[in-house]
């Protein structure tokens, strides 16, 4: 879960019920409903493919409504048909709609018959002729030149987005290939969402204007950021908390080398959300932060397609075990659990490392002339306590983070290696 999104969607969110021709080289596991603890993880060349063509900087970091994103939807509609996907848009595969953008970005989103911003998700469906319906998803837009959200302070420049969200759709066309003739009790829907950089635009659209009938989906995947699995092989799969169904599902479902780490809550800073807020059951499935985030240097070559193959058997698992399940119960996950409703006055102005269980919050990233580097702070440090308070993992440290004030200075303990030391940190 992106922490520099979580700190903006609350404001996206106000008007929800709550806030915010190819064909396959390598031949595709074999599930008969979990995969071993030793099975190996295959490897797709296609995965590589699409990755280095929408990331390619052609489309010009593929933001919304501009021509590289259109070229991009062309070519994941292209990939849909050759795959045997049914269109499942209001235009083909497309769905068409616009935005009027607001100059104040906690405004509600106005959509509109003619508005600023022409908006196109893609969408794709295979038809097992079943009750119920899984929809896969992920996002295809990205920050263009460097919009509003880029982390980049040189200027303009393109920002490619290989693992934001590149990694996310080639993901989905591997599984909308693998899944051709497999787990029939369900239908599958893909759909690549646009406009999720902006505030989950394609998402939140598509959900108050399905073209299937939303009650008959018995729950979503979605995939957000797959492309950078750390050597430790973990993957965040954030939401288990919407559907006692996920528990028995994820026990079941093992794949060499991948180690689990979850997160209950609903409400995150991706297109889960819209279906949660919809009350359905979803996942989101990331592997984890990176100083490339938001940044021209998000590209292709660094892309871990080992871990993305890992990812892929590891869905493909879940989906397996959940086949014939019929509609999974939604359950709402407490308030508590949602990042998004907090409000923060200060920062420490770190990269938090979302896949970290152990004590504290470790640190994967230290950004330059923020309170912790001024502090001495250092990445791979763990934040151990904030002043007088322990920091309970992510979730307590977000919670500590809302107690402090601009111009307030605290000691912070960090663990080091083996060392314990205490730093004075000053908010600006």
């Amino acid at each position: 879960m992106q922490m520099f999104k979580l700190l903006r969607i609350k404001s996206w969110f106000q008007g929800c019920a709550v806030l915010l021709s190819a064909v396959l080289l390598v031949q595709c596991s074999t599930y008969n409903g979990s995969l071993s603890s030793t099975a190996e993880s295959s490897y797709d060349p296609l995965i590589e493919k699409d990755i280095e063509y929408l990331a390619s900087d052609a489309l010009e970091g593929r933001q919304t409504g501009t021509a590289g994103e259109k070229l991009a939807a062309a070519y994941i509609s292209k990939r849909f048909k050759e795959i045997g996907l049914m269109p499942k848009g209001t235009n083909g595969y497309f769905q068409d709609f616009s935005v009027n953008k607001k100059e104040n970005p906690h405004e509600d989103v106005e959509y509109a018959e003619k508005g600023d911003i022409n908006v196109r998700n893609v969408v794709g469906y295979l038809d097992n002729g079943a009750p119920f319906t899984v929809v896969i998803g992920a996002h295809y837009d990205h920050l263009g030149h460097g919009m509003s959200g880029s982390l980049y302070i040189e200027g303009p420049a393109i920002h490619n987005g290989a693992d934001d969200n590149a990694s996310g759709v080639a993901g989905l066309l591997y599984l909308a290939k693998a899944l051709q003739g497999k787990y029939t009790s369900n239908n599958y829907m893909f759909i690549a969402f646009s406009g999720e950089e902006y505030g989950l635009w394609g998402s939140n659209y598509f959900t108050k204007n399905p073209t299937i009938d939303l009650p008959h989906v018995t729950y979503m995947l979605n995939m957000d950021m797959i492309g950078r699995m750390n050597d430790e092989g973990k993957l965040s799969v954030n939401g288990v908390g919407t559907s006692p169904a996920w528990d028995k599902a994820m026990k079941k479902a093992k794949v060499k080398g991948l180690s689990i780490v979850t997160t209950e809550g609903g409400m995150g800073a991706s297109d889960h959300t819209s279906f949660y807020l919809s009350e359905v059951p979803a996942l989101h499935f990331f592997t984890g932060q990176h100083m490339d985030y938001h940044k021209p240097s998000d590209d292709e070559e660094k892309i871990n397609y080992k871990g993305i193959s890992m990812v892929m058997d590891y869905m493909m698992a879940m989906i397996a075990n959940l086949d014939g399940q019929g509609d999974l119960v939604f359950t709402e996950t407490k308030s508590a659990d949602d990042t998004a409703q907090r409000s923060f006055k200060v920062t420490l102005g770190v990269m938090p490392d979302y896949l970290y269980d152990g004590e504290g919050m470790r640190i994967d990233g230290v950004r330059p002339d923020r309170p912790a580097a001024k502090a001495g702070i250092i990445k791979g440090d763990i934040v151990l306590q904030m002043d007088s308070h322990k920091v309970e993992g992510m979730e307590g440290y977000m919670d500590l983070l809302t107690m402090f004030e601009k111009g307030q200075t605290i000691k912070v303990k960090v663990k080091r290696d083996k060392q314990i030391l205490e730093k004075e940190v000053s908010f600006d």
